[in-house]
């Protein structure tokens, strides 16, 4: 028997293209009558300065990234769920931590009690197509809970991000 899909995490980085994955996410939340909690996560900042600057920083790039979210979802629930505003009411959270993008992913999916991942992907490489983005191929290979891996496009998608 497949177990239940209730609670799913969907990562983004914040790219341009992340909403696209997002579909993903409400898609599979709506199919499921699931909760979506998002996450971003913030790299490690420079080691070379002192404790309480490294904090200060950390501190402003969690708080910019927290507002950068909140008004992507904003845009993306006027957007995409005008004709079904409840799904808005799916989302349970909004996470974000300071860490090693792949650890605090496979970290925060088993706090969180999360059933399934959902992350976009850029395949950045020689040959695009024949490789994942580093963080999702270092998820991939540790976690132990489907995981939905979204090819992000390159080009401008009917929902880019750019400013924000």
């Amino acid at each position: 028997m497949i177990p239940e899909i209730k609670r799913i995490l969907y990562t983004t980085d914040l790219s341009q293209n992340s909403a696209y994955a997002f579909r993903y996410a409400i898609n599979s939340a709506k199919k499921h009558d699931a909760d979506i909690i998002i996450l971003h996560v913030v790299e490690e900042g420079a080691p070379f300065f002192e404790e309480e600057r490294r904090k200060m920083i950390s501190e402003r790039k969690i708080s910019e990234a927290m507002d950068r979210i909140k008004k992507r979802l904003k845009i993306f629930c006027d957007r995409e769920l005008k004709d079904d505003p409840e799904y808005a009411d799916r989302i349970l959270s909004i996470e974000v931590s300071q860490g090693y993008p792949p650890e605090e992913i496979l970290r925060q999916a088993d706090e969180l009690s999360c059933d399934v991942i959902v992350m976009g992907t850029h395949g950045k490489g020689i040959i695009r197509h024949s490789f994942l983005g580093s963080a999702a191929q270092k998820v991939l290979r540790r976690v132990r809970k489907p995981v939905f891996i979204i090819p992000l496009p390159e080009e401008e998608t009917d929902i880019t991000f750019h400013d924000i």
